[in-house]
Order: structure tokens, then sequence, then C-alpha cells
């Protein structure tokens, strides 16, 4: 279920990874269960009865889900690049750097934001 903020809802969905413990540290998900869980997410906002006039997403991990989202929903996207793990060859987080502007087509953001 979504949480409301003012101007803003929180959708989640849950990873269920049969991680062995011997590979404890990382997160082993398909591509099909990769596309499965954003097809997820695409219902539950779905079945939210929330409308949104743009997609916010941001990169690098939020790419590929604000573009089958934006596709699913047909809303522009627009993409805020943002970079932690730039360190011992992008496998540790650093400081966390956002750029200045968002890349949107066709304007400027307005309206009704996803956030993703």
């Amino acid at each position: 279920m979504p949480r409301r903020v003012p101007g803003l809802f929180f959708f989640s969905i849950s990873i269920n990874n049969d991680m062995s413990e011997d590979n404890d540290k990382h997160l082993w998900v398909s591509w099909d269960k990769y596309h499965h869980l954003i097809e997820q997410l695409a219902l539950t906002v779905h079945q939210s009865g929330w409308k949104f006039d743009q997609i916010v997403c941001l990169a690098r991990g939020g790419v590929r889900v604000g573009d089958v989202l934006s596709r699913i929903f047909d809303v522009p996207l627009g993409i805020l690049a943002t970079s932690s793990y730039r360190e011992a060859a992008g496998t540790e987080e650093g400081a966390l750097d956002i750029a200045q502007f968002i890349t949107i087509p066709g304007g400027s953001l307005g309206g009704d934001v996803l956030l993703v």
C-alpha cells in the first residue's frame, strides 16, 4: 500500500531471494525476476488509483524501471542523474552526488510526479 506524503506516493514491493549462506553479501535477481518485479510494481501503482503526469527516475538504478513504467502508463520520463558508487571501480559507496538539472523532454517538470 502506498504511503502518502504531500505531492508524493511511496510504493514498495518485496523480493524473495534464495541466497546461499556463503554468498549473503549479494542479491542475485534473474532478468525474468527483474522484469516480473517491474510489472508487479506497475500493477501496484495502477491498483492504487493514483494518477501522475510524469515519471522521474534516478539514474542509474531507476532508469530501466522508469522507462518501462513510462511506456506502460504513457507519460513522459525525466531523468535525474545521481552517483554514489564511484570508489574502488564502482564497488564502494561514497558521497551522494546529485545532478543540478532533470533531463525531461518537452518542457519542465510539473504536476504529480512518480519518482522511481
